[in-house]
């Protein structure tokens, strides 16, 4: 990976694997799970089962999907239509993939400080 240029390449999502699309989101912009489920309104395990997949975003309730979406500041319209399947620009440095938007790492997840 040391010799390969990344600049301009997207991770993928495929459509039975929409959670991905909610971790990625949540990490490039910042956000702990505790603190989307308090923007969503809804309970920590609630986002959590979205998130790891255990429960379908796409089959749970309209408001509650749109406040998830929102949370996540994703446009509702084009995320049901599967428009985040080519998600955020990355680089590489080393043998690791940032995100070209924040600077983070795709497999970093953001830790909840209040937490110890």
């Amino acid at each position: 990976m040391d010799n390969i240029d990344l600049t301009g390449f997207q991770l993928c999502h495929v459509d039975d694997d929409i959670h991905s699309v909610l971790y990625e989101q949540r990490i490039v912009h910042r956000l702990t799970q505790k603190q989307v489920a308090e923007r969503a309104g809804i309970t920590l395990q609630q986002y959590q089962k979205f998130e790891s997949g255990a429960r379908n975003i796409m089959t749970s309730s309209f408001r509650i999907a749109c406040r998830v979406i929102e949370a996540l500041e994703l446009d509702i319209s084009a995320f049901y239509h599967g428009k985040y399947v080519l998600g955020e620009e990355v680089y590489v440095v080393g043998r690791k993939l940032y995100y070209k938007k924040t600077g983070r790492p795709v497999d970093e997840d953001v830790k909840d400080e209040t937490i110890r």
